[in-house]
């Protein structure tokens, strides 16, 4: 971040489908990174460790938020791995200069329905429908820059553009 920049919100964002179509309105929470750990200890070890497994991480959910029911919500519901894109525009402010300036920010991931509440019904008040995915594909850029790719079934696991699998894929054949 360059000096005197301040991001302060995410000004608005668009999700997309497989066929670049727009989802609507929705609300979504990303998946949560957690490495894979495993407790280390014996000889040399003063105790134990609860150390990571290199580019292993847990199950990364991602949750679509609908107001209501729709056609979308509903496709979305296919047994089958789905490509959702999010595109959004972080606001930041300049203190040295008192402007506004936007970066974008994009998300993509590949993702398998899990669990699709159908919400609520009571009149006068929102559906709060909803997807659940699992990613086993997660892509995230900002100010066009490709800060994380994940890609659970193909040994990726690149941060800030270093892939921490790549020598993991060699040993294994890949």
């Amino acid at each position: 971040m360059e000096k005197g920049k301040i991001p302060q919100i995410l000004n608005n964002f668009r999700a997309y489908a497989d066929d670049g179509a727009l989802l609507g309105t929705v609300d979504v929470e990303l998946p949560e990174l957690e490495a894979i750990t495993e407790e280390i200890k014996g000889a040399g070890i003063a105790g134990t460790a609860d150390m990571p497994i290199q580019g292993h991480y847990g199950a990364l959910t991602l949750k679509l938020n609908w107001r209501t029911t729709t056609d979308a919500q509903l496709a979305m519901t296919a047994p089958k791995a789905h490509k959702i894109e999010l595109r959004g525009s972080v606001q930041t402010y300049d203190s040295t200069n008192g402007t506004y300036a936007t970066t974008p920010l994009k998300i993509v991931t590949k993702a398998i329905p899990k669990k699709t509440p159908l919400g609520k019904l009571a009149s006068g008040e929102k559906m709060d429908a909803g997807n659940e995915f699992e990613v086993i594909y997660l892509k995230l850029l900002l100010a066009d820059k490709e800060w994380i790719e994940i890609d659970k079934l193909n040994f990726i696991c690149k941060i800030d553009g270093k892939d921490y699998l790549e020598s993991v894929r060699s040993d294994l054949g890949i």
